[in-house]
């Protein structure tokens, strides 16, 4: 997919040749015509001086992306997706038990990554990364699995299950036009994934086959900690306390060349630096952080001017690191971080990969503290 440039288009060609930056012509060719680098339709946020919060375009030296994504012709807003749990259909089995279903689809969709920047990718649902799937411990899970691709597709769960359950070839592994029932319990609690396990795998994830599964823990199970327990099952009052945000880092080899071009969150590059997420100073913030960045060794996520616990891979309800502000993360790897802003000031708080070309190249946000939602 190579575009017509006069300059290297991998990523280090992007980085030289100063595409990412928010300055030069691009920028005088958006003023000129009425738009600023925040984007179309979103006016500049005010100076320093006048809020005391920092101008999110000059946070990382103004490297970053210019113009908007058009999220409507994705048929996905990465904001959204922060919150946008699948929590699937829930019915009654004969034993009593709670039966939840999902229904997914593999679907071969152009998506835009970055302004003017499109992807041919493989999708779960029609987005990257596929629905988030929420479930609570000891619940039996159907999730039927229909292949719309061209390509042959599975769904692999970073989960237990039976061997015929495991998505590889002959165990849940269709052809276009086919559909599989993937059914098993849903253990153990924690903060997992799912993607497709078809070959070659480097291709079939990177191109978009991927996606986060969250199995809450049951309190019934952990009486030592049952509090801790209901904050992270969704519909009680004390998970009703947390702001929990779904975050998938993921990248784009645009040029399919075995090196990245793009680097996002939740796919779309610089959009939390674009359009902060919004965060209330007084509630505890809870990330479910899974790394399906292909052609990288690792990840990383640092949280700038605060410090949070990290429970690896999710399951266990003790964090196993205490105040970090910086995780990383190999591929597949995942969990849960929780901190809070009470202590704070409100303003606008960085978060981002800590390898830079990451950054630059858009894994970086803004939390926007505040007082109360408008």
């Amino acid at each position: 997919m190579r575009r017509w440039t006069s300059f290297d288009p991998g990523r280090r060609g992007f980085l030289g040749a100063g595409l990412l930056a928010a300055g030069g012509a691009a920028l005088s060719a958006g003023n000129a015509s009425g738009q600023s680098a925040h984007g179309a339709g979103h006016p500049a946020p005010p100076s320093t001086g006048t809020t005391g919060k920092a101008d999110h375009r000059a946070a990382h030296g103004a490297m970053i992306t210019v113009g908007d994504v058009d999220n409507e012709r994705n048929g996905f807003d990465p904001t959204a997706m922060l919150t946008d749990w699948d929590m699937g259909t829930v019915s009654t089995l004969p034993d009593g038990r709670t039966l939840r279903t999902f229904e997914v689809a593999a679907e071969d969709k152009e998506i835009e990554i970055a302004p003017g920047v499109m992807f041919p990718a493989w999708t779960f649902n029609g987005r990257v990364p596929g629905p988030a799937l929420r479930a609570k411990e000891g619940e039996r899970l159907r999730i039927v699995f229909r292949n719309n691709g061209s390509h042959p597709h599975s769904m692999h769960f970073h989960g237990i299950h039976a061997a015929r359950m495991d998505g590889i070839p002959g165990a849940g592994l269709i052809n276009p036009g086919e559909e599989f029932v993937y059914e098993f319990d849903a253990k153990p609690f924690g903060c997992h994934l799912y993607h497709c396990h078809a070959l070659p795998l480097a291709r079939h994830i990177h191109k978009g086959m991927y996606g986060l599964f969250v199995i809450d823990p049951d309190p019934a199970r952990h009486p030592d900690q049952a509090n801790v327990a209901r904050s992270r099952l969704r519909g009680t009052p004390e998970n009703a306390e947390w702001q929990e945000l779904a975050m998938v880092m993921n990248a784009f080899d645009t040029t399919f060349d075995g090196e990245n071009e793009f680097y996002a969150c939740n796919t779309i590059a610089h959009c939390y630096a674009k359009k902060p997420i919004k965060i209330l100073r007084d509630r505890p913030v809870r990330i479910y952080l899974v790394n399906v960045t292909e052609f990288d060794p690792i990840n990383s996520f640092h949280l700038h001017a605060n410090f949070f616990d990290y429970f690896d891979q999710g399951t266990t309800l003790t964090p196993t690191s205490k105040t970090v502000d910086l995780i990383v993360q190999c591929q597949a790897q995942r969990g849960i971080l929780e901190f809070s802003f009470k202590d704070h000031e409100p303003g606008l708080y960085m978060f981002h990969a800590h390898q830079s070309e990451f950054t630059e190249l858009g894994w970086m946000g803004m939390f926007d503290v505040v007082e109360v939602l408008s």
